[in-house]
């Protein structure tokens, strides 16, 4: 596929296996220790970059949680604009586990996954030096991020800002009735580093 090296360079920082080990260390309190794995799979493998993600919290490892899927391409309406649209797995049951144990996600196609049309982030790029840059999302419109799982209704705050060196990640759960933030990043940002890198996925894929 013939992709931007911005878009190509997006994928690979956000590639990988990371934790929050020194945040959580630092400041125990306020941030648990997260294991995070960014998968790169074949979906939509045409025009986009696509990642399956999943987190653990490091005492309970084995009990991995919400496991979602990222689509990185460009805006449909601004071929400049750079995008992360999220999609919700159908069967989640069939994929648990998959950031540690790949195979699981190798039967994924677009038909397992369901389209979160509120919940698309547009990425605002800057350049610090040669083929080095940082990475910050912004909600792409004004309605909440919002979808229904189970009989359920959720709602989510959802960002990232990304470098070389370090992924920030914003993400909230919202009570949909208060506008209450409930979990997830209540206190800044989780700060994660990159314990093993998926890259070279990326750069095959591309």
């Amino acid at each position: 596929m013939n992709l931007s090296s911005e878009l190509r360079i997006l994928g690979q920082y956000l590639a990988g296996e990371f934790d929050n080990q020194e945040q959580a260390l630092a400041e125990p309190v306020w941030y648990v220790s997260l294991k995070l794995w960014q998968r790169p799979l074949h979906l939509f493998a045409a025009d986009s970059i696509t990642l399956f993600v999943e987190q653990a919290n490091m005492a309970t490892i084995a009990q991995p949680y919400r496991q979602r899927v990222i689509r990185l391409g460009y805006s449909s309406t601004d071929a400049k604009q750079l995008q992360a649209q999220y999609y919700m797995l159908k069967n989640i049951d069939a994929v648990k586990g998959g950031g540690s144990a790949p195979d699981k996600l190798k039967s994924l196609t677009p038909d397992d996954v369901e389209f979160l049309p509120s919940c698309t982030l547009n990425i605002n790029v800057e350049q610090l030096e040669a083929n080095s840059y940082r990475f910050v999302t912004t909600p792409a419109c004004d309605t909440p991020c919002s979808f229904n799982y189970a009989g359920n209704a959720y709602q989510v705050f959802l960002g990232f800002e990304v470098t070389s060196a370090e992924l920030k990640t914003y993400d909230r759960g919202i009570d949909p009735i208060t506008g209450k933030s409930l979990w997830g990043a209540l206190m800044g940002p989780f700060c994660f580093k990159k314990r093993q890198d998926f890259a070279d996925v990326v750069s095959s894929y591309t």
